[in-house]
């Protein structure tokens, strides 16, 4: 199937089926990046030792941090992508390529000067003890020299889920997953090359996918392909990527903040055993929440270029879908938490105090997780369709405005077990903001398209 055919299906193709043929992909690949972070993990610990993992989990705020730009480019210029593919500007389409292109060069060298520059400093500032520091400092130095190929790998696939190759999207995911394994296997175990030989493998992988994800978009028979004359900035283009990136940008960054700050509040009330227990229902969350996010990587081409096509009644459509997918797994995640919370905490420890902390943990967190889905899909509908300031707004409201708060006031009252009730308030709180918002933007959607209507029958 060509470029353009695929573009085609999103504006005729069921709506249902095009969802999952959308979302599987996601779903698979992030199942299967989730995998690789586990056996990672384990290589490092095992081989370099408990120091080397505590030095990794320093970077996770500065990942973060770089993958906020990298979102910024990738979200934004893919959601451009599918509005105006919708729209059959295919011209427009190109010119966006181009300037992603541009754009992820540009941040990635920025950013990666920059970080190499201050990079103790950083590194300090997010929790780098004297004993840490040095294998944080080792695995960053790699990652950031990388930088430009992370930014490239990242949204190149976001442009292949757009242009209509959610399947060439996860099967570069699932390349590099593959090599990873075998590669930090090799240069950490076989040539004990330490973590730098973890992030090196890192590094080496994505090179690898992009160099095939170049390869196709370099050929010319595709509606969107590489070609002189798209890699100039339009500053049109660049508002408009930036606009709709600032959404996720803000997003990560905030997770950012939000991961150092309650890792604060868990060690002040409860210790160090307080922050494990934290970490364990925080992947049990991730777990589930992977496949709202692979819903969501699914539904946005589907309702830009639908949206772009003025097609709003298959736009809801894959919006109702998305909603009512996304609550089910969660509801099915919140079940086995209620249920099950020891064991599933066991699959993490099997420390008698640690095991306490996290089943109760779990049971707190995941309180009103069945809510979570509809809220994070709607913020996402917003982004896809260009609402930016809606997009951000609530984006930033359950973190920010909600979740940074309460987990400050709360614990006052509850001790530790204020930090734990924050999340699941500042949840519901979020959701109960969100669904207003949404009924808003569809009663304004109904009056807006019977005034055009009308007018076209007049006409």
């Amino acid at each position: 199937m060509d470029n353009k055919q695929a573009t085609l299906e999103l504006g005729q193709k069921p709506v249902g089926k095009l969802l999952m043929q959308y979302a599987l992909p996601a779903i698979v690949a992030m199942t299967a990046s989730s995998l690789y972070n586990i056996i990672d993990r384990s290589v490092i610990g095992q081989v370099v030792g408990p120091e080397a993992i505590a030095g990794l989990g320093i970077t996770f705020p500065f990942m973060n941090l770089s993958a906020a730009f990298g979102a910024a480019v990738g979200v934004g210029a893919s959601t451009c992508i599918s509005v105006k593919l919708g729209q059959r500007d295919y011209k427009t389409a190109g010119d966006l390529l181009g300037n992603t292109v541009t754009l992820n060069l540009v941040i990635g060298f920025l950013f990666m000067v920059v970080c190499l520059i201050f990079l103790d400093p950083i590194l300090r500032f997010f929790g780098a003890s004297d004993v840490t520091l040095p294998y944080a400092r080792e695995f960053m130095v790699v990652i950031l020299l990388g930088n430009m190929i992370t930014h490239m790998y990242f949204g190149m696939n976001a442009v292949l889920r757009a242009a209509g190759k959610p399947r060439h999207a996860m099967y570069a995911t699932l390349f590099t997953v593959a090599c990873n394994i075998v590669l930090v296997i090799l240069f950490v175990w076989w040539f004990h090359w330490g973590i730098r030989g973890a992030a090196l493998s890192t590094i080496t992988s994505q090179t690898l996918a992009l160099c095939w994800q170049l390869w196709l978009f370099s050929n010319k028979k595709e509606l969107l392909h590489l070609k002189r004359g798209i890699y100039r900035l339009r500053a049109d283009l660049v508002r408009n990527i930036i606009a709709i990136g600032i959404s996720p940008f803000l997003m990560n960054v905030t997770s950012c903040i939000i991961v150092i700050f309650m890792n604060n509040q868990f060690v002040r009330y409860g210790g160090d055993m307080a922050v494990g227990a934290y970490s364990i229902a925080n992947s049990v969350v991730m777990v589930f929440f992977m496949f709202v996010m692979g819903m969501n990587q699914g539904m946005q081409p589907i309702v830009g270029y639908n949206y772009g096509a003025e097609r709003y009644d298959r736009m809801l459509r894959c919006l109702w879908l998305t909603i009512a997918a996304a609550t089910v797994i969660l509801l099915i995640g919140w079940t086995l938490s209620m249920l099950f919370p020891r064991e599933i905490a066991r699959l993490f420890t099997s420390d008698a105090h640690l095991l306490d902390l996290a089943s109760r943990g779990i049971q707190l967190d995941m309180l009103v997780f069945f809510v979570v889905g509809s809220q994070a899909v709607i913020t996402n509908f917003f982004q896809c369709i260009g609402k930016v300031k809606i997009s951000i707004f609530l984006s930033l409201s359950r973190q920010l405005f909600m979740l940074l708060p309460l987990a400050y006031i709360l614990p006052h009252f509850f001790q530790l077990d204020g930090v734990w009730f924050s999340m699941p308030a500042s949840d519901f709180a979020s959701f109960s903001m969100t669904i207003p918002i949404l009924l808003w933007y569809l009663r304004k959607l109904k009056t807006s398209t019977t005034i055009q209507l009308n007018n076209n029958i007049h006409e």
